[in-house]
């Protein structure tokens, strides 16, 4: 992957995340650890090489079949994309809406998730009036509601403080056991060793394994 005429960001990186599979995915500042998880949400494509995402290769792939592919995945990202117009009950329960179901069966399973991550008493407050702790935790929560396959988040403890960050990682441990497949990107080593998990280390735009 490059930007423009500048030198590759990422060259020659080449894994596979298993299904069920935990891993963190870890390096230095400007690494690229984010424009990692955005060539696999299909976000920005390669310049070179090819990318396969739940078994497809997506370099041809049509922009609904792209669509169905990322409604397969639960996003976090530094910027959290939370709707201002809506609730924070509101932005968790869209994943859900989208799918079709009906607000009387999926109430209760979001207040519940909104109670886990703190935010149980903001739940019918706008984004705005959201510090960035709560607005992260709103977006987690989002990207977990719908149990997706695979799990893509970008510094998702970043804001929040060392026992919180110990929780969110409990609830992505628990969400693992349920199936879905989880890469988390950070740089908070502390948070890594709290548990036996894939390392995937990226520095001057290689990628190394840590089994």
């Amino acid at each position: 992957m490059r930007y423009g005429m500048g030198p590759e960001v990422l060259s020659d990186v080449s894994f596979e995340i298993a299904p069920r599979s935990f891993q963190f995915l870890t390096g230095p500042s400007g690494a690229g650890k984010t424009t990692l998880l955005r060539l696999i949400l299909l976000s920005v494509r390669p310049t070179r090489g090819l990318v396969s995402v739940f078994g497809e290769e997506v370099s041809g792939i049509s922009n609904e079949a792209l669509t169905g592919l990322r409604r397969r995945m639960g996003v976090v990202f530094q910027d959290f994309r939370l709707l201002d117009h809506l609730t924070t009950y509101e932005n968790v329960a869209l994943p859900l809406r989208v799918q079709g179901r009906s607000e009387t069966n999926y109430r209760a399973e979001v207040v519940e998730l909104l109670r886990w991550v703190g935010l149980g008493e903001r739940m019918h407050v706008l984004p705005p009036l959201l510090s960035g702790g709560e607005k992260q935790r709103a977006a987690i929560a989002r990207a977990l509601i719908a149990r997706p396959e695979l799990l893509l988040a970008d510094e998702p403890t970043g804001n929040v403080d060392p026992s919180l960050a110990r929780r969110l990682l409990r609830l992505f441990m628990e969400l693992n056991k349920l199936g879905t497949s989880v890469l988390i990107a950070t740089h908070d080593f502390g948070l890594m060793d709290l548990i036996d998990a894939r390392r995937l280390v990226l520095g001057d735009g290689r990628l190394r394994i840590e089994e």
